[in-house]
């Protein structure tokens, strides 16, 4: 095959795989640089249909490849670091995307286990974005002190709605657990309450999870508990 049928069939080709639809030689001529004029492009197509590269499908003016234009497409082709490098990009992109969704979903299955581990209220920000998710709000509610004072319960689900993230946000946390007792809170209406936060990192992932309950909580088991789950999340 001479060489202009050759960019005319590649031409076609490429853009049929692009498109999945039947190439014309108008957009042929005007979509790639062949220094040939229409009429020329559409009488090489002629040919090569005759010669079976090309076949016009019966509800188009237009032509697609056929599977011997694929061999001859897939015969030709070279190395392409360019190419090599797009593959790459996408293939990273992909793979950061899958494990941030893994992350997420390991993180929130963390939480809910703490939640109920700790019979506390648990919470950890999403991986890979600023947005805080809580669980185990009826664990408050079930509380003495929440049970005897339920004004103090409807406080502390108010914070948690419209200012709990903003005050994580505020507090310095590392990687171990951090004490935020009582009045060492900077909300007054959580100051019944205390937090305990930690940083964690899943494949790369940062975030804080914690444990917000009352201030007679069990420290010690809590603390615990946090430590376990942040271990367990890269299990």
């Amino acid at each position: 095959m001479d060489p202009r049928k050759q960019k005319i069939l590649r031409a076609i080709v490429e853009k049929f795989i692009e498109t999945a639809s039947p190439i014309g030689s108008k957009l042929i001529y005007e979509e790639y640089d062949l220094n040939v004029s229409s009429a020329t492009i559409r009488n090489e197509m002629a040919v090569l249909e005759q010669e079976g590269f090309i076949v016009q499908p019966h509800t188009s003016a237009g032509r697609v490849p056929t599977s011997q234009a694929y061999r001859l497409f897939v015969d030709q082709l070279k190395f392409n670091l360019k190419l090599l490098n797009q593959v790459k990009e996408d293939m990273e992109g992909l793979r950061r995307q899958h494990y941030l969704e893994k992350a997420k979903e390991r993180v929130h299955e963390m939480v809910a286990i703490l939640a109920h581990t700790t019979n506390n209220v648990s919470f950890a920000t999403v991986p890979d974005n600023k947005r805080l998710f809580y669980m185990g709000i009826s664990n408050v509610l079930k509380q003495p002190e929440f049970r005897a004072d339920p004004s103090q319960a409807t406080q502390v689900i108010e914070v948690l709605e419209n200012k709990f993230s903003d005050l994580i946000s505020g507090l310095k946390v590392g990687d171990e657990p951090s004490f935020y007792i009582g009045d060492e809170n900077v909300i007054p209406e959580i100051q019944s309450c205390s937090i305990l936060v930690q940083r964690y990192n899943y494949k790369g992932f940062q975030g804080v999870m914690g444990i917000l309950g009352a201030t007679r909580m069990n420290y010690a088991y809590n603390m615990t508990a946090l430590k376990s789950a942040i271990d367990l999340l890269n299990d």
